[in-house]
Formats: structure tokens, sequence, C-alpha cells
């Protein structure tokens, strides 16, 4: 059986590695396009570098990301941490509402969003775009800091009130340094569904503003380009070191916590 699980795992990483490495095997190509690798070359790059727009568009998509994400780490966690205390009644209640953005179709939750916002008259553009992102990103950090936060020994909020901590006290030295892994977990999760989303965003973008994937979307309707390739080869990397980051992180607070 533990065998069959190894060749399962390794024939799904396979499958799923596969397209990614041959995309950045093509990144370097000398030719215009992926039939055939005619030669090593780094033009791509540096045609992706001189790319104004694309370099643009890429800051724009991570200043989203980022925002999106810390903003809704806040909500989230304090959100999590409101859902905790309530009644078991009305918590499974808000925990229900807080999963249907969650296994609702992006199509149907970027339609909603268009609505709303142009039946309120709103203009279209990034702040549209940072609500929406905000909004399904939430219920992803609630999930993440719940589980930790249900897993949290109630005799350490008691002990810090025995000593005289106030409520706040007790947030910032007790419970929010023990709900860290969670909220860092939480905020990696954010950002990573902000910076790929591509259907919610495509129905709020407006004039004026892209992101990445959408951008991607509209390039590859013409063709697609090995500047492309080399954009989503950085891309890919730097998602890389943003694990490895992530890792190290919860690492280093589950050890000053065990």
């Amino acid at each position: 059986m533990k065998k069959l699980s190894s060749i399962y795992l390794t024939f799904t990483f396979v499958l799923l590695y596969i397209p990614i490495c041959y995309l950045i095997f093509y990144s370097f190509n000398k030719g215009g396009d992926m039939t055939g690798f005619t030669g090593f070359t780094l033009e791509h790059y540096q045609a992706l570098f001189a790319d104004s727009r694309l370099m643009s568009i890429l800051l724009q998509t991570f200043v989203l990301a980022f925002l999106s994400a810390l903003f809704a780490t806040v909500i989230g966690t304090f959100g999590a941490i409101y859902i905790h205390h309530v009644r078991k009644k009305y918590q499974n209640i808000i925990l229900s509402t807080n999963n249907v953005l969650l296994v609702s179709p992006d199509v149907m939750i970027g339609a909603s969003f268009l609505i709303l916002f142009t039946t309120f008259k709103f203009q279209l553009g990034m702040f549209s775009v940072l609500l929406s992102h905000i909004a399904f990103s939430i219920p992803i950090v609630v999930l993440m800091v719940l589980p930790r936060l249900k897993e949290m020994n109630q005799d350490m909020i008691h002990a810090a009130y025995d000593l005289g901590a106030s409520q706040f006290q007790m947030l910032k030295e007790v419970m929010l340094p023990y709900l860290t892994p969670g909220i860092i977990a939480g905020y990696f999760m954010a950002f990573t569904y902000s910076l790929d989303d591509f259907a919610v965003t495509f129905f709020l973008t407006g004039n004026g503003f892209t992101t990445l994937s959408v951008e991607i979307y509209s390039r590859a309707r013409q063709g697609i380009s090995l500047e492309i390739n080399a954009l989503s080869t950085i891309v890919f990397f730097f998602s890389i070191l943003l694990v490895m980051g992530y890792y190290y992180i919860s690492q280093e607070k589950e050890e000053k916590h065990a």
C-alpha cells in the first residue's frame, strides 16, 4: 500500500510539473515559438524587462495581492476569533455563510460583484478589484486561523486574566502570538489566491487597470509569446521563494511556542 501511494504521489507531481518545466524550458528558446528548441537565449527575458506596460501590470498585480491579503488577514483573523466565541448554533450558521464564497463558482462571484458595483454607480478599477479580492480572501483566512484557535488551551487565556491582563493585553501577548502560524498561512493563501485570480478580476477591472492573469489572457488570444513564458518562469520561482519563506517563518514560530 505504501509503495502504491508513493507511485501515485510521484505520478501526480510529474503530471503537475511537466507542463511548468516545458514552459520554463521554452522561455530560453532562440526561436519565436514552442514548436522546436533552436538554441539558448535570454532575449525573451530582455524583452520582458523592456516591456514597460507588462512591468507596470506585474507591479499592480503584486501590490493588489499584498493589500488584499493584508486586509483580508486582519479581518479574517478577528472574524475567526469572533466566530470561536459565539454560541455553537450561531457558529455553524456563520461558518456556513463564510464557506459560501469558497464553494461558489468564480464566475458567479465576479458577476455578483459587477452587478453590485454597477447598481451603486461604483467606478470599476483597482479599488473595485481590491474590495472583491478582500471579500473572497476573508473566508480562506478564517479557515486557516479557526482550527488553530480551537487547538488553543483555554487555560492560557484564563491564566492571563488571573494575572491581571486586560482583554487587549491578552490578545496581544497570548492569543495572537499563538495564532501566528495560522495567520501567516492565511496571509500566504490569500496572497496566492489574489495573485492568480482571473474570473472575478476579469469582471471588475474596468478601464485603465488590469492584472497579470487578465493581461496574459488578452495576449494569448493573439498568439503565445515566449515573453509570457519568461514572465511565468519568474513568477513561478518567486512563488517557490514565498513557499520557502512561509515554511521557514512557520517553523520558527512553532519552535518558539513548542
